[in-house]
């Protein structure tokens, strides 16, 4: 790749925010990318490196990464995360992690660069077909995708592994072997060091045939994205939510490929066929009292109100109790859920001397809040308020007492009111 290449596949772009392991293919990619800075001084490349904490010599690949930076004038980071076991395999932990870290250091007005080949093209489609992708997965690594706001760069997916290390061998670089690519117990790896050797042996323009099979399905995909993208704006409301009504009269097919694009919108990661079958005969499909649930990569497809929705999956906090000793101060919730406040301007009273204040996320008996007259159980109320079902016990009750005072952004009670007193407030994180 030319110098006017390079510059070609990144282009409108000349901040650019490097991927760079220390590895062959990602030391290729930055000397690259410097030769073309040091002739054109207003394109700025900055590299972070991510610590992942695998590796006995990760700290020594952190200062080979950085030293190489120091002699090539490019601002360096590292970040270190740290896996978390969503059973998903180490593999693709690392890269979720991985792709965390670049966001939250990127800039606007710079794209994100890494460094995948052909190579890992035909090993992607290969492990898509071993999964039983359909088009869209078959469709493998896109040069550009939409990122954290910007645009994710993959200049090198036209060039080889081999011609990657002619390039690293002509100019002298140096760059770090990891050990875990000799790994064959990963099914990458495993592809890289005894399967694509053999079928690149027997048909040597392998790995350019699979490429071209990856476009195809990504023009297909390309193509019923702009067929359905209409019918699909209309089934989707302003809250992200999708119609199952006009769903029931499709065939399967339809109906299948307009489910996946749904999820699309909110970056799900695509199901199984056999997943969206569940999420149709099992959560649309379901009685209309039910509250079904299915649960995919951290997430909820919840129906509710003759629609589906996607939700965080969140545990219940049905028997959580919140002792805030100074309400005059944000409560933090668990797990996530941010905080709670007392502020200024509202109708809830504020404690009497020698109330117990807590935050609570039930409440039994019978409830009589304003604006309503009767008494009522809270399922009833959070029912006549339309309060989604997987947010009725995950709602902060503020509790004096052992009285309930006010549901966060949702109900007063009579003994909670005031005519001027303040709100009872619930923010999300």
């Amino acid at each position: 790749m030319t110098l006017p290449a390079i510059a070609k596949a990144v282009s409108p772009y000349r901040q650019l925010l490097v991927g760079f392991s220390g590895g062959l293919d990602s030391t290729v990619l930055l000397h690259r990318l410097k030769l073309w800075r040091d002739r054109e001084p207003d394109v700025q490349l900055r590299a972070i490196h991510i610590h992942h904490g695998l590796s006995s010599h990760a700290d020594a690949w952190v200062a080979h990464c950085e030293a190489l930076c120091a002699a090539w004038a490019i601002p360096f980071i590292a970040e270190r995360v740290t896996l978390q076991d969503e059973g998903l395999g180490i593999e693709a932990q690392a890269r979720k992690a991985r792709y965390a870290a670049f966001a939250s250091v990127i800039q606007p007005g710079e794209a994100l660069v890494t460094a995948q080949h052909l190579d890992d093209q035909c090993e992607t489609f290969l492990l898509a077909l071993k999964r039983g992708s359909g088009p869209a997965g078959l469709s493998a690594m896109p040069e550009r995708a939409e990122f954290a706001g910007t645009t994710l760069l993959r200049p090198l997916l036209g060039e080889t592994r081999a011609s990657l290390e002619a390039w690293a061998r002509e100019y002298q670089l140096n760059w770090i072997e990891d050990e875990s690519n000799q790994d064959d117990s990963y099914d990458r790896n495993f592809l890289r060091l005894h399967v694509l050797p053999l079928l690149s042996e027997r048909w040597p323009h392998f790995a350019d045939a699979t490429a071209r099979s990856a476009m195809l399905c990504a023009e297909q995909e390309a193509l019923l994205d702009e067929l359905l993208s209409e019918e699909l704006a209309q089934l989707i409301s302003e809250d992200g939510s999708l119609a199952i009504a006009p769903l029931e009269a499709m065939s399967p097919v339809r109906r299948a490929a307009l489910l996946r694009r749904w999820l699309a919108t909110h970056r799900a990661a695509m199901p199984s066929r056999a997943m969206l079958s569940r999420i149709w005969d099992e959560v649309a499909r379901s009685r209309e009292d039910a509250s079904p649930c299915v649960h995919l990569n951290g997430y909820d497809v919840r129906r509710y109100k003759g629609k589906l929705w996607w939700i965080k999956s969140t545990p219940s906090f049905s028997d959580v109790v919140l002792n805030w000793a100074s309400p005059e101060l944000p409560l933090i919730l668990p797990c996530d859920a941010g905080r709670v406040s007392l502020v200024s301007s509202g109708h809830v009273r504020l404690p009497n001397g020698g109330e117990q204040v807590t935050v609570r996320f039930k409440a039994g008996g019978m409830l009589h809040i304003v604006g309503r007259n009767g008494g009522r159980k809270l399922k009833k109320i959070w029912q006549e308020c339309n309060v989604p079902p997987w947010l009725r016990d995950t709602t902060p009750l503020l509790f004096y007492g052992e009285t309930l005072i006010a549901a966060a952004g949702v109900f007063i009670t009579e003994e909670g009111w005031a005519e001027e007193g303040v709100s009872f407030a619930w923010q999300k994180a």
